[in-house]
């Protein structure tokens, strides 16, 4: 199974006056994530589904995939707001398993750091603070067929907007 980490698009910068949450992609940023989402497109990625962070520069980004054709099925996912648990999408992810046929493509649309850290955390079994995810940035991991993934899992994609565009 692939899963692809996607971070957010270019976001309005923090306010003092609005709550982080509300915090939309910048026009550069919708702009930026089309033309990584073609990329992604042309390559013929196609997700079965999107999980994505509650907070709306990240829903904007998911909106943004599925717009482009790259999934039919975009779900909010809690654990993808920052500070996420990765071990409760790890439950998710066992019942997912056990509930569908699917077993191609998934992705996870959040933030940094988290997201990277749950990809050091899925390759080498705990976050070392080496991985970096630019903003619209990709990784791409194999998972186990079957079993846990943390720490058996593969690196096979580490992508910044400018590589792909």
């Amino acid at each position: 199974m692939q899963l692809y980490l996607i971070r957010h698009g270019i976001a309005t910068e923090p306010q003092t006056d609005t709550n982080d949450t509300e915090r939309t992609l910048t026009e550069k940023g919708r702009q930026k994530t089309r033309q990584v989402a073609k990329q992604l497109r042309e390559k013929e990625v196609h997700f079965d589904l999107i999980l994505t962070s509650p907070l709306i520069r990240a829903r904007e980004t998911a909106a943004i995939l599925k717009d482009l054709g790259l999934t039919s099925h975009v779900e909010e996912f809690t654990s993808l707001s920052p500070n996420g648990d990765i071990h409760t999408w790890i439950n998710w992810l066992e019942e997912w398993r056990k509930s569908t046929t699917i077993k191609g493509c998934l992705a996870l649309v959040g933030h940094q750091p988290d997201l990277s850290n749950w990809a050091e955390t899925l390759i080498w079994g705990e976050a070392k603070g080496k991985l970096v995810l630019k903003k619209a940035g990709i990784i791409g991991l194999s998972l186990p067929e079957n079993g846990n993934p943390i720490g058996e899992s593969q690196l096979f994609l580490l992508a910044a907007p400018k590589w792909l565009l």
